[in-house]
């Protein structure tokens, strides 16, 4: 079957955001004025679990009212096809939108028009400069009271670092809000009503200032600075062609399909950001922001296609976005529920058609594909074949897993892995009764596949089951999804602080090995060097032998050692981190040396050494951002400072107050039940893993017995 659609008329977005900046009503507008559904809820009217919104389905995302899982859906708009996925806001879920923008080709970045640029906001850009993904701004929530455009343009500019083109600016804010002047069109749209089928009525730039006179002098200024911020606009659109912009100094003419294709160009090179605004919840631009998504963002392999590498990560070359070459896809997202898998795949190139047997080249196995579905959030549609720059997914595949490339098994190819963060916390699982322990082992082993940010372990010491994550509430919504999901019950205990340990100082530390009695003998001898490294330098070692002082075949032993024993620390048992060990000498027996005695020598060398140093306990520090009324910071910042925080910055944020700092994450537990009380209720707070901390001598002892209770 031949292709139906050109791949130049797809589009594969994402919608990323802080929390409530209203990603899920942005798509809920665009799946209703694209025709793919007849009505809209909202997510204020989910919470009582009788509605649901299209992305928004799961029952622990109509209780909260927030984005837990990205959901892909797919739709048309003036003859293209386009691919959404919405992404959580919240700082536990960024790995769903880690993974999302990893095989998504343009993102579309929304922002409170109130608060601005928000922490996960800026969590979330630093993502998609990782995967070079380009970006478009909707500047949202213009209707709502304190909502500042200027504010918002300018923490995207300024805390971003953004080279903006100003495609749009508001008419009016907050309740006086009806419309937006579109400076690259030279013409606005303006709403008399707020219906979701309202027309708008389109009018000339010129006539705006004889028509409006709103009470805040900020939303005059915008028409009265229109001419200049559209000489502005088309000065740096046209910037990207200096022919084009040569042409604007000097004659002031310029052409409008031209200035477009370089908006387009810059954008798609990642040297442009385009900035549009809006209220998605009034139903006011959210078509101009679907006209820009088919008019700026890139169509797949239009900014490249996706690296190859080989075993060892390095990159070999690219696979370019085509169907005429060998299948070639990437499983960004797994699915487990009562009734199966779900496998979400991005494809690069080739076709893939059911039936078709396909090769985990991660994994080294064989994939048959027996059914291929589009995602419509919670629905499936069967289809029978799949081409480069589609998104679906493969029902009940049994190997593969978050990350893994899938290849035409005659031509095997490793694509460009996803990087996911370390979790920061852990709890310890139990079934609910002792009948289920299988089962619960069964369905974390699930949860853990479909979610490579949840690690699965048992404690050596107790036996328990102990789950990993990025928070508290991911840990609370993954049990619960158990529950719902897979059947469940289990109970979480109290939550834990992953620590770390590192060498205090450098060391020189020389190991023998002997064992003499009974049977052959056993010799080794290793000096070695440990030295501290920088914070993110991980474990390195080094071979400084010289002269054979150690045979060759047994130096990976004593790699291999260090290696495994730095799991352990001397402090209280926590994984010792960036560190370089270096061999330097050592002594081998011809008859009684092994790989086992050397690295047997390796570990008790580590453990020596690491004891001498005068070790360090870390903890991770978590960068936190407060926003509550001003009464109340006071408050807030002698809270964080009992919690031996540091606070970096404080200020105004629209119509709160804000600050900023960092808190060991040991100190932070329950703390919403804090805010709620010390602010009536209106305080919010955003927290995220930032860096590990050395813990003052003079807690080292408290904070192990506390989390050893």
């Amino acid at each position: 079957m031949a292709r139906q659609k050109e791949l130049s008329l797809y589009r594969n977005i994402g919608i990323i955001a802080h929390i409530d900046a209203g990603k899920t009503t942005t798509t809920e507008r665009i799946l209703y004025y694209t025709g793919k559904k007849h009505q809209i809820v909202d997510v204020h009217d989910t919470k009582d679990g009788k509605a649901s919104t299209t992305t928004d389905y799961m029952e622990q995302e109509r209780k909260r009212g927030i984005t837990i899982q990205s959901a892909a859906v797919s739709t048309e708009w003036k003859g293209h096809q386009i691919n959404v996925i919405d992404t959580p806001g919240h700082v536990d879920f960024t790995i769903e939108v880690n993974r999302s923008l990893r095989v998504l080709d343009g993102a579309v970045v929304v922002f409170d028009g109130v608060a601005g640029v928000e922490p996960q906001t800026e969590t979330n850009w630093r993502l998609a400069n990782q995967y070079n993904v380009p970006r478009m701004c909707y500047v949202n929530k213009m209707d709502r009271m304190g909502a500042n455009f200027g504010h918002a343009v300018k923490g995207i500019k300024e805390r971003l670092g953004a080279n903006v083109v100003l495609c749009q600016v508001p008419l009016g804010s907050s309740s006086e809000f009806c419309g937006m002047a579109d400076l690259i069109h030279n013409q606005a749209y303006i709403w008399k009503e707020e219906d979701k089928d309202s027309p708008w009525e389109t009018v000339p730039l010129e006539s705006l200032r004889a028509r409006f006179n709103f009470e805040a002098s900020a939303d005059n200024d915008w028409i009265d600075r229109l001419p200049e911020l559209r000489q502005e606009a088309l000065e740096t659109a046209l910037a990207m062609d200096d022919d084009a912009f040569m042409n604007f100094v000097e004659t002031g003419e310029y052409d409008q399909a031209v200035l477009k294709q370089l908006i387009r160009k810059g954008t798609v090179s990642g040297k442009l950001v385009p900035v549009f605004c809006g209220s998605s919840f009034k139903n006011k631009g959210v078509q101009h922001i679907l006209d820009a998504v088919i008019d700026y963002m890139p169509y797949p392999g239009e900014n490249g296609g996706i690296s190859m590498v080989d075993a060892d990560g390095n990159n070999i070359g690219t696979q370019e976005v085509t169907d005429d070459a060998p299948a070639r896809a990437l499983a960004f997202k797994v699915i487990n529920d009562q009734f199966g898998t779900l496998t979400f795949v991005r494809v690069y190139s080739g076709v893939i058609k059911k039936g078709d047997t396909l090769l985990n080249v991660t994994r080294d196995k064989k994939e048959r594909i027996g059914r291929i579905v589009e995602v419509q959030a919670a629905a499936t549609k069967d289809i029978e074949e799949v081409r480069a720059g589609d998104i679906c997914a493969f029902v009940s595949m049994k190997d593969t897993e978050t990350g893994d490339t899938l290849s035409d098994p005659a031509s095997p190819q490793l694509l460009e892995r996803m990087r996911f963060p370390d979790p920061v916390i852990s709890v310890s699982v139990e079934p609910k009764s002792r009948g289920d322990i299988d089962k619960m082992s069964t369905a974390l082993y699930k949860m853990a596949k479909a979610d490579p940010s949840l690690r699965l372990e048992v404690d050596k010491e107790t036996g328990q089951t102990v789950l990993r994550g990025m928070g508290e509430l991911h840990l609370e919504i993954t049990i619960d999804r158990m529950r719902t999901e897979l059947g469940v019950e289990a109970n979480m205990g109290k939550p834990k602080v992953s620590f770390r340990e590192a060498f205090g100082g450098p060391v020189e530390h020389t190991y023998t090995h002997k064992k003499q009695s009974g049977g052959s003998g056993q010799f080794a001898e290793v000096k070695m060097i440990f030295e501290p490294l920088e914070v993110g330098a991980g474990v390195q070692f080094s071979d400084e032998v010289t002269g054979g002082r150690v045979p060759r075949e047994y130096i990976p032993a004593v790699e291999h050692a260090i290696r495994t024993e730095c799991k352990f620390g001397q402090v209280a048992g926590y994984e010792v981190v960036d560190f370089k060990a270096r061999l330097i000498d050592g002594k081998f027996h011809d008859v009684d040396s092994s790989a086992l005695a050397f690295e047997i020598a390796g570990k008790a060398c580590f453990r020596e050494a690491h004891r001498m140093s005068k070790p360090k306990l870390l903890e991770p520090a978590m960068k936190i951002e407060v926003v509550t009324e001003a009464d109340y910071l006071g408050d807030v910042i002698g809270d964080m400072n009992r919690r031996r925080g540091q606070v970096t910055d404080q200020g105004q944020k629209g119509p709160s107050a804000f600050v900023q700092g960092f808190v060991p994450l040991a100190e932070m537990f329950g703390y919403i039940n804090f805010l709620r009380s010390a602010t009536s209720g209106r305080g919010t707070f955003t927290m995220e893993f930032d860096h590990y901390d050395e813990v003052p001598a003079n807690m080292v002892d408290k904070l192990i017995e506390k989390e050893s209770k």
